[in-house]
Order: structure tokens, then C-alpha cells, then sequence
């Protein structure tokens, strides 16, 4: 097929995507090969569709729609269409597309020149190394003993922290001692849905979490409620119970009779009686 034809087909696909489909997970792609992709499209078969291109190509793609509907709100993606990217479109729970892209993860080991991903800790224990490599292990300050013939790592090693460029040392190591330390998958980065763009966080959000804050927030505005003196209703029920209280001490401290108050005056003229009644209902209880 021509390239112009290839082109036009992507384009009618992504703008058929575009139609059909009210959400989309920006993803990257970084270090994922083809046999991850296949994984990743199997999974997500029947409930989303991955479509991959160049940045600039999605951004054309977009833009020529727009002409034909300048009010679909498919124009907030364009400023996130920017390196490596793809789009997945589904109509599902973005949280759980989500959930079965980072299951497919491949170990990888740590390349010469590449930035950990990870921090990577390398645990004591036997090498495989003769003695003859000590001089090795103390270029990288790890702290050995030789045991058995062969050089033995005696303390936890904190051997590369994220963002760190892997040296000749740190990969040759890992690679002696079997380690796979980085994994590398499909990244959602954000979130488009009905025009809004949000973070990959917030899809980590839970409903507790929510109502959590809600809680929280609510507490606060009555709290300034009750030391304004400015009513609302989130504070009511406090003003009640502090003017329920107000009302009770009133009326056990004076002689003035309050309905509300005869149940505690009566507690409190026989107090031992009503301790006891307590403690016998108690061992009732019980048996």
C-alpha cells in the first residue's frame, strides 16, 4: 500500500475512534517491543483499541477533524501528543485498562548507559567470583570476604538510585550476579475523557478516598463555623448538641426545671442505685 494511501487509512481509523469512543488513555512506549505490543492488544481485545503513530501524525489526524466538528472537545489532547505516545480508546473503566497494561511488564537487565528506572539494591550473599576479582568489587565500595573459595558480599548494597546512568561496573555486576533489576511496560500518562485531561493518579483515587476528604472538608467548614459564630449547615448539628449541653448545665446548676434535664437530675440524686443496676445487668449479660 502507498504511503499516502497508509496515512489516509490511519487517519480514517483514528477519527472512527474518535467518533466512537468518549475516553482514551495517553500511553508511552518506551523500551516496548513488538511481542509486549501483541500482548497488550490481545488483552485488551473487545474492550479498547490501541493505535500507535507519530506524535506529529496524531496531531494532523486531530486537526483535520476538528475541522469538519470544531466543537468536539478531541482538541485537549493535542498538547499532550508529544514523544513517543499512543492513544488506547475504550468506553470501559479507564482504571481497569490501566490495571491490565501494567500487568504485562518484561524484566529487562540494566544496560550500559541507561537511567534506572528503579532504585536497585543487590542483597549479601556468595558471587560466583574468585578472589582474584576483589579489586573489582572495591572499585564499586561494596564491602566482601572471601568465603569458600569465592568472594561473598557481606552487607545490602544500595547499587544504583533512580534517575542514575548504569556504568560498565553496575551492568557487568548485575549481569555476573543474574539480575534482571528494571522492567519495562506500556505507560498510561494521562487520561482524556469528554474533554477533560487529567494525571494517571487519579485513577489510583478509591471512593474511601473521596468520601475521606469529603469528611475532612466538612469538619473544617464547621469548625469556622463554630468559631465565627456564622451559621451554616454543616455546622448545625453542633450548634444543637453545644446548645443541648448549654441547656443541661443550666439546669442542674439552678433551680430552674428543664424536661430535659429531669432524666440527669434523677441519675444524680441516686447515682450509687443506677451503678448498680448497671453492674447487674452487666453480669446478666454475661451468663
Amino acid at each position: 500500500m502507498p504511503v499516502n494511501d497508509k496515512k489516509r487509512a490511519y487517519g480514517l481509523k483514528l477519527a472512527s475512534f474518535i467518533d466512537e469512543y468518549s475516553q482514551a488513555l495517553i500511553v508511552t512506549c518506551d523500551n516496548v517491543g513488538s511481542r509486549q505490543m501483541q500482548l497488550i492488544r490481545i488483552a485488551l481485545r473487545g474492550i479498547a483499541h490501541v493505535i500507535m503513530g507519530k506524535n506529529t501524525t496524531i496531531r494532523k489526524v486531530i486537526k483535520d477533524y476538528l475541522k469538519k466538528s470544531p466543537e468536539h472537545p478531541i482538541a485537549a489532547l493535542s498538547d499532550y501528543m508529544a514523544g513517543n505516545v499512543g492513544l488506547i480508546f475504550t468506553n470501559q473503566d479507564p482504571a481497569s485498562i490501566r490495571d491490565k497494561i501494567a500487568a504485562i511488564k518484561k524484566p529487562a537487565p540494566a544496560r550500559v548507559g541507561s537511567l534506572a528506572p528503579v532504585d536497585v539494591f543487590v542483597d549479601p550473599g556468595p558471587t560466583g567470583c574468585d578472589p582474584g576479582q576483589t579489586a573489582w568489587f572495591q572499585a564499586l565500595n561494596i564491602p566482601t570476604k572471601i568465603n569458600k573459595g569465592q568472594i561473598e558480599m557481606i552487607s545490602r548494597v544500595h547499587l544504583l538510585k533512580v534517575g542514575d546512568k548504569v556504568g560498565d561496573s553496575q551492568a557487568a555486576l548485575l549481569q555476573k550476579l543474574k539480575i534482571l533489576p528494571f522492567s519495562y511496560g506500556m505507560k498510561v500518562t494521562y487520561v482524556y475523557s469528554d474533554g477533560a485531561v487529567y494525571s494517571e493518579a487519579a485513577l489510583s483515587i478509591k471512593h474511601e478516598d473521596v468520601v475521606a476528604r469529603f469528611l475532612s472538608g466538612l469538619a473544617t467548614i464547621s469548625a469556622a463555623s463554630l468559631a465565627l459564630g456564622y451559621p451554616v449547615k454543616a455546622a448545625a448539628v453542633h450548634a444543637l448538641n453545644d446548645a443541648y449541653k448549654s441547656i443541661l448545665a443550666i439546669g442542674l446548676a439552678t433551680d430552674y426545671k428543664v424536661k430535659a434535664v429531669a432524666a440527669f437530675e434523677a441519675y444524680f440524686a441516686n447515682a450509687a442505685a443506677h451503678h448498680r443496676g448497671a453492674l447487674l445487668c452487666g453480669r446478666a449479660g454475661a451468663l
